[in-house]
Protein backbone atom coordinates (compact mmCIF):
# COMPACT_ATOMS: atom_id res chain seq x y z
CA UNK A 1 0.00 0.00 0.00
CA UNK A 2 1.91 2.63 -0.92
CA UNK A 3 1.33 6.48 0.19
CA UNK A 4 3.44 8.69 -2.63
CA UNK A 5 4.02 8.59 -6.66
CA UNK A 6 7.09 7.17 -7.40
CA UNK A 7 7.31 8.45 -10.63
CA UNK A 8 6.32 11.87 -9.31
CA UNK A 9 9.40 11.95 -6.76
CA UNK A 10 11.22 10.48 -10.13
CA UNK A 11 12.95 7.43 -8.20
CA UNK A 12 14.78 5.53 -10.77
CA UNK A 13 17.64 2.79 -10.71
CA UNK A 14 20.63 4.18 -9.51
CA UNK A 15 18.70 6.44 -7.26
CA UNK A 16 20.08 7.14 -3.27
CA UNK A 17 17.01 6.70 -1.09
CA UNK A 18 16.41 7.20 2.28
CA UNK A 19 13.30 5.94 3.58
CA UNK A 20 12.63 7.60 7.26
CA UNK A 21 10.30 5.66 9.44
CA UNK A 22 10.31 2.50 7.29
CA UNK A 23 8.22 0.09 9.85
CA UNK A 24 8.20 -3.03 8.10
CA UNK A 25 9.55 -1.65 4.74
CA UNK A 26 6.09 -0.64 2.96
CA UNK A 27 7.71 2.10 0.03
CA UNK A 28 11.02 0.72 0.67
CA UNK A 29 10.16 -2.13 -1.57
CA UNK A 30 9.02 -0.33 -4.55
CA UNK A 31 12.26 2.07 -4.49
CA UNK A 32 14.16 -1.16 -4.35
CA UNK A 33 11.60 -2.58 -7.21
CA UNK A 34 13.07 0.21 -9.06
CA UNK A 35 16.36 -0.08 -8.69
CA UNK A 36 17.12 2.06 -6.05
CA UNK A 37 19.94 1.85 -3.58
CA UNK A 38 17.75 2.10 -0.22
CA UNK A 39 18.87 2.58 3.17
CA UNK A 40 15.44 1.32 5.43
CA UNK A 41 15.79 3.84 8.78
CA UNK A 42 13.77 2.77 11.80
CA UNK A 43 13.85 2.64 15.43
CA UNK A 44 12.88 -0.81 15.74
CA UNK A 45 14.96 -3.12 15.19
CA UNK A 46 12.39 -5.97 14.82
CA UNK A 47 10.93 -4.34 12.26
CA UNK A 48 14.13 -3.51 9.64
CA UNK A 49 14.66 -7.59 10.06
CA UNK A 50 11.10 -8.18 8.74
CA UNK A 51 12.04 -5.48 5.90
CA UNK A 52 15.33 -6.98 5.55
CA UNK A 53 13.77 -10.52 4.84
CA UNK A 54 11.25 -9.39 2.38
CA UNK A 55 14.03 -7.86 0.61
CA UNK A 56 15.90 -10.69 0.72
CA UNK A 57 12.79 -12.87 -0.83
CA UNK A 58 12.68 -10.02 -3.91
CA UNK A 59 16.28 -10.81 -4.41
CA UNK A 60 15.86 -14.46 -4.76
CA UNK A 61 13.41 -13.50 -6.71
CA UNK A 62 14.83 -11.23 -8.93
CA UNK A 63 12.57 -8.27 -8.56
CA UNK A 64 14.95 -5.59 -8.08
CA UNK A 65 17.78 -4.38 -10.97
CA UNK A 66 21.12 -4.90 -11.12
CA UNK A 67 23.11 -3.43 -8.92
CA UNK A 68 20.68 -2.41 -6.65
CA UNK A 69 20.85 -1.92 -2.57
CA UNK A 70 19.15 -2.14 0.27
CA UNK A 71 20.81 -1.80 3.89
CA UNK A 72 18.46 -1.36 7.02
CA UNK A 73 19.77 1.22 9.59
CA UNK A 74 18.20 1.68 13.28
CA UNK A 75 18.12 5.31 13.66
CA UNK A 76 16.04 8.23 15.27
CA UNK A 77 15.02 10.34 12.94
CA UNK A 78 15.89 13.58 14.91
CA UNK A 79 19.14 12.41 14.97
CA UNK A 80 20.28 10.69 11.63
CA UNK A 81 23.49 8.22 11.94
CA UNK A 82 23.95 9.67 8.22
CA UNK A 83 26.57 11.94 6.38
CA UNK A 84 25.48 15.38 5.60
CA UNK A 85 23.76 15.79 1.59
CA UNK A 86 24.10 12.00 0.72
CA UNK A 87 20.74 11.18 -0.78
CA UNK A 88 19.22 11.57 -3.70
CA UNK A 89 15.45 11.09 -2.60
CA UNK A 90 14.11 11.15 1.29
CA UNK A 91 10.91 9.72 2.11
CA UNK A 92 8.92 10.11 5.52
CA UNK A 93 5.87 8.46 5.85
CA UNK A 94 3.09 8.23 8.78
CA UNK A 95 6.41 9.15 11.36
CA UNK A 96 6.24 13.06 11.81
CA UNK A 97 2.62 12.97 13.48
CA UNK A 98 4.46 10.37 15.96
CA UNK A 99 7.59 13.11 17.13
CA UNK A 100 6.88 15.81 19.62
CA UNK A 101 10.48 17.22 17.65
CA UNK A 102 9.11 17.09 14.57
CA UNK A 103 11.15 20.70 13.48
CA UNK A 104 14.66 19.07 14.34
CA UNK A 105 13.48 15.85 12.43
CA UNK A 106 12.39 18.17 9.54
CA UNK A 107 15.78 19.76 9.40
CA UNK A 108 17.52 16.49 9.63
CA UNK A 109 15.76 15.53 6.50
CA UNK A 110 16.84 18.56 4.49
CA UNK A 111 20.51 18.43 5.80
CA UNK A 112 21.04 14.93 4.56
CA UNK A 113 19.12 15.52 1.45
CA UNK A 114 21.52 16.86 -1.64
CA UNK A 115 20.87 19.82 -2.99
CA UNK A 116 18.31 20.10 -5.63
CA UNK A 117 17.10 16.46 -4.33
CA UNK A 118 13.71 15.92 -3.75
CA UNK A 119 11.72 14.58 -0.70
CA UNK A 120 8.00 13.26 0.10
CA UNK A 121 6.70 13.55 3.52
CA UNK A 122 3.00 12.44 3.98
CA UNK A 123 1.20 12.66 7.33
CA UNK A 124 -2.65 12.21 8.52
CA UNK A 125 -4.45 14.89 7.14
CA UNK A 126 -6.53 17.23 8.92
CA UNK A 127 -10.22 16.15 8.45
CA UNK A 128 -10.23 12.64 8.93
CA UNK A 129 -7.88 12.55 11.42
CA UNK A 130 -9.81 15.32 13.38
CA UNK A 131 -12.89 12.97 13.53
CA UNK A 132 -10.58 10.24 14.68
CA UNK A 133 -9.61 12.46 17.59
CA UNK A 134 -13.41 13.18 18.28
CA UNK A 135 -14.35 9.65 18.63
CA UNK A 136 -11.53 8.09 20.65
CA UNK A 137 -8.89 8.61 22.83
CA UNK A 138 -7.59 5.63 22.48
CA UNK A 139 -6.81 5.80 18.70
CA UNK A 140 -4.29 8.51 19.90
CA UNK A 141 -3.42 9.01 23.19
CA UNK A 142 -0.98 5.96 23.72
CA UNK A 143 2.58 4.80 23.91
CA UNK A 144 4.40 5.87 20.27
CA UNK A 145 0.80 7.19 19.49
CA UNK A 146 0.12 10.73 17.54
CA UNK A 147 0.84 13.41 19.10
CA UNK A 148 -0.19 16.45 16.92
CA UNK A 149 -3.01 17.05 14.02
CA UNK A 150 -1.40 18.63 10.91
CA UNK A 151 -2.92 21.16 8.42
CA UNK A 152 -0.62 20.70 5.30
CA UNK A 153 -0.39 24.62 5.04
CA UNK A 154 1.36 24.03 8.94
CA UNK A 155 3.52 21.29 7.79
CA UNK A 156 4.53 22.97 4.44
CA UNK A 157 6.07 26.32 6.48
CA UNK A 158 7.93 24.10 8.54
CA UNK A 159 9.92 22.68 5.48
CA UNK A 160 10.29 25.74 3.92
CA UNK A 161 11.55 26.84 7.55
CA UNK A 162 14.23 23.84 6.93
CA UNK A 163 15.06 24.84 3.13
CA UNK A 164 12.94 22.27 1.79
CA UNK A 165 9.88 24.53 -1.19
CA UNK A 166 6.83 22.73 -1.26
CA UNK A 167 6.34 21.63 -4.57
CA UNK A 168 3.10 19.78 -4.87
CA UNK A 169 0.45 18.30 -2.15
CA UNK A 170 -1.97 14.77 -2.90
CA UNK A 171 -3.87 12.81 -0.77
CA UNK A 172 -4.52 9.24 -0.23
CA UNK A 173 -6.35 6.18 1.25
CA UNK A 174 -9.80 7.29 1.63
CA UNK A 175 -11.22 4.52 2.01
CA UNK A 176 -9.02 3.72 5.15
CA UNK A 177 -10.40 7.16 6.26
CA UNK A 178 -13.48 5.07 6.49
CA UNK A 179 -12.16 2.42 8.26
CA UNK A 180 -10.53 4.11 11.01
CA UNK A 181 -14.08 6.20 11.67
CA UNK A 182 -15.81 2.51 12.03
CA UNK A 183 -12.70 1.68 14.53
CA UNK A 184 -13.04 4.64 16.10
CA UNK A 185 -16.39 4.67 16.41
CA UNK A 186 -16.68 1.18 17.71
CA UNK A 187 -14.37 2.03 20.27
CA UNK A 188 -11.50 0.29 18.61
CA UNK A 189 -13.15 -3.11 19.17
CA UNK A 190 -12.89 -6.18 16.37
CA UNK A 191 -16.89 -5.93 15.83
CA UNK A 192 -18.08 -7.97 12.57
CA UNK A 193 -18.86 -4.65 10.70
CA UNK A 194 -14.91 -3.39 11.36
CA UNK A 195 -13.53 -7.36 10.32
CA UNK A 196 -16.14 -6.67 7.05
CA UNK A 197 -14.73 -3.64 6.18
CA UNK A 198 -10.82 -4.88 6.55
CA UNK A 199 -11.45 -7.86 4.72
CA UNK A 200 -13.05 -5.26 1.58
CA UNK A 201 -9.52 -3.27 2.22
CA UNK A 202 -7.56 -6.22 1.79
CA UNK A 203 -9.24 -7.83 -1.28
CA UNK A 204 -8.87 -4.47 -2.92
CA UNK A 205 -5.22 -4.12 -1.94
CA UNK A 206 -4.42 -7.39 -3.42
CA UNK A 207 -7.11 -7.18 -6.71
CA UNK A 208 -6.92 -3.90 -7.02
CA UNK A 209 -10.71 -3.80 -9.24
CA UNK A 210 -10.93 -0.47 -11.19
CA UNK A 211 -14.44 0.07 -9.31
CA UNK A 212 -12.55 1.24 -5.84
CA UNK A 213 -9.37 2.16 -7.66
CA UNK A 214 -11.88 5.00 -9.31
CA UNK A 215 -13.70 5.40 -5.80
CA UNK A 216 -10.84 5.91 -4.03
CA UNK A 217 -9.35 8.56 -6.56
CA UNK A 218 -13.05 10.68 -6.54
CA UNK A 219 -12.91 10.59 -2.55
CA UNK A 220 -8.81 11.62 -2.17
CA UNK A 221 -9.27 15.21 -2.15
CA UNK A 222 -12.26 14.97 0.14
CA UNK A 223 -11.53 12.71 3.05
CA UNK A 224 -8.08 10.88 2.00
CA UNK A 225 -6.67 9.64 4.97
CA UNK A 226 -3.21 11.05 3.86
CA UNK A 227 -1.58 14.27 2.95
CA UNK A 228 1.42 13.74 0.86
CA UNK A 229 3.73 16.83 0.47
CA UNK A 230 6.12 16.64 -2.16
CA UNK A 231 9.21 18.85 -1.60
CA UNK A 232 12.39 20.14 -3.29
CA UNK A 233 15.66 21.42 -1.80
CA UNK A 234 17.77 24.16 -3.21
CA UNK A 235 20.11 23.85 -5.43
Amino acid sequence: MLTLDYDRLDVRAGTTLLDLGCGEGRHTFEAYRRGADVVSLDLSAKDLVTTRTWTGAMDLAGEPPAGARTAPVVGDLRSLPLPDESFDRVIASEVLEHIQDDAIAIAEIARVLKPGGLAAITVPRWLPERICWAMSDEYHANEGGHVRIYRASELAALCRDAGLEHTGTSHAHALHSVYWWLKCFFGMEDTPIVRAYHRLLVWDIMKKPRTTKLLERTLNPLIGKSVVLYLRKSA
